[in-house]
C-alpha cells in the first residue's frame, strides 16, 4: 500500500516549505505536460503552416493561433498561457520549425525525438519556467494560507472554504501576474532593451493610466477564478471520498493523484466557454501589440460569446474540449500530488527536528 500522507489542512509547515512543494510541482508538471502542447503543435503547423501570408485559422477553444502574417502565437501546457508575438514566424523557429509528416500523436513523438533530438520535445520549458513557476508558488502558497486562515476563524469544516479560498488565491495569482506577461508581450513584439521597456510602460501608463498594464485580466479572471474554485471544491470532495472508501486516515500519494485528475477534468469542462474567449481575446492583445495603430478595440467578452454562438451555434462556445481536458486532467493531477507529497515530507521533517530538540 502506498504511504500514507496527512490531511492537507493543518499545515505544520512554513510558507517557504509551501512554496518549495508548489515550485517542485510546478516544475515536474512542466517537464511532463509541455512535450504534449509541443506534440500538438507541430501536428496543427502540419495542417495550418506558421508563414507568411497563411490566412486565419485554428479553432477558437485551441492553444494554439495562427493568424496572417505569423503575427500571434498561444501555447499553453496545462498550467498557464504563454502569448507569443512573432513578426513572420521570426523569434517562433523553436515551435515551427519544419513541420514534417505525421500521421498522429505518437508518429509525432517518434520522428522529432529521432530527427530532431529529444530536446525539441520541450521547446516551451524557458518561458513556462519563467512564468507559470512563480504564478503557481503565489497560488498554491496563498490558497494553503487563506484555507487554514479561514478554518481557524470558522473553527469547523466547511465545504465552502476550499471554493472562496481557490477564487480568492487565484484571484491574487493573476492580478500578480497579469502586468508581466503583458511586459513579456511587448518585449517579444517590439524587441525592446529595458531601458526602452521601461520608457514604454511609461508613456502607456501616462496615456492611459496604470489600470493598463492589466489589459486582458477580465477574461483570465472570468476563467481562472471559477475554475479555481471548482478545482478546490471538488478535490476536497473526493480525496475526502476516496479516503473514506479505501479506510485512509490521511490521502495517498494516488488518492492526491485521482482526486486532482477528476476535479481538474470536472473544472476544464464546466469553465470551457470562458476558455475560448479568453483564447480569442489573447489573439486581439498579441495583434494590437504587433500594429498599435490598426489595432481594433477589443470586444467585451460578452460580446464575443455572442459572437461565436452566431458563428458556430453553442457547440462553438466548447470548441477544443478534448485537447484542453487531455492536457488540464494530468497536469492538475501531477501538479496536487506532487505539492502534497512535498508537504508530507516538510511536516515529517519538522516533526523529526521537534523531536531531536526534545
Amino acid at each position: 500500500m502506498a504511504e500514507k500522507m496527512p490531511p492537507s489542512p493543518g499545515g505544520g509547515i512554513t510558507p517557504l516549505q509551501q512554496m518549495l512543494a508548489s515550485g517542485t510541482g510546478a516544475i515536474l508538471t512542466s517537464l511532463f505536460v509541455t512535450p504534449l502542447d509541443v506534440v500538438k503543435i507541430r501536428l496543427q503547423a502540419q495542417r495550418t503552416p506558421f508563414s507568411k501570408g497563411n490566412p486565419t485559422q485554428g479553432r477558437a477553444g485551441g492553444c494554439s493561433q495562427s493568424h496572417q502574417g505569423g503575427k500571434c502565437f498561444l501555447y499553453c501546457n496545462g498550467l498557464m498561457d504563454h502569448l507569443y508575438v512573432c513578426q513572420n514566424g521570426n523569434g517562433c523557429t523553436a515551435w515551427y520549425k519544419a513541420p514534417g509528416h505525421f500521421t498522429g500523436t505518437l508518429d509525432a513523438f517518434v520522428k522529432i525525438t529521432r530527427y530532431e533530438g529529444i530536446r525539441s520535445l520541450w521547446s516551451g520549458l524557458p518561458p513556462t519556467l519563467v512564468m507559470a513557476v512563480p504564478a503557481t508558488v503565489i497560488y498554491f502558497t496563498t490558497y494553503d494560507q487563506l484555507r487554514d486562515y479561514l478554518h481557524a476563524r470558522m473553527g469547523s469544516w466547511n465545504h465552502y472554504i476550499p471554493l472562496l479560498a481557490g477564487a480568492l488565491a487565484r484571484l491574487g495569482a493573476v492580478t500578480v501576474i497579469s502586468p508581466l506577461e503583458l511586459i513579456r508581450t511587448k518585449m517579444q513584439s517590439q524587441q525592446l532593451s529595458y531601458r526602452e521597456l521601461r520608457v514604454c510602460i511609461q508613456s502607456a501608463v501616462a496615456q492611459d493610466g496604470w489600470l493598463s498594464l492589466w489589459r486582458g485580466w477580465g477574461p483570465t479572471v472570468l476563467r481562472d477564478v471559477p475554475f479555481s474554485a471548482l478545482y478546490w471544491f471538488n478535490y476536497e470532495l473526493v480525496r475526502t471520498w476516496l479516503c473514506r472508501q479505501a479506510w485512509l486516515d490521511g490521502a495517498t500519494f494516488m488518492v492526491s493523484f485521482t482526486s486532482g485528475a477528476i476535479s481538474g477534468t470536472v473544472a476544464a469542462v464546466l469553465t470551457l466557454p470562458f476558455d475560448v474567449v479568453k483564447t480569442q481575446r489573447q489573439i486581439e492583445l498579441g495583434d494590437s501589440e504587433v500594429h498599435p495603430v490598426t489595432a481594433s478595440k477589443p470586444s467585451s467578452t460578452w460580446l464575443l460569446m455572442q459572437r461565436i454562438r452566431a458563428e458556430s451555434g453553442t457547440r462553438g462556445l466548447f470548441a477544443g474540449f478534448l485537447p484542453r481536458v487531455i492536457k488540464v486532467a494530468p497536469a492538475c493531477a501531477i501538479m496536487i500530488s506532487t505539492y502534497e507529497f512535498g508537504k508530507s515530507f516538510f511536516q515529517k521533517l519538522n516533526q523529526e527536528q521537534q523531536l531531536r530538540g526534545l
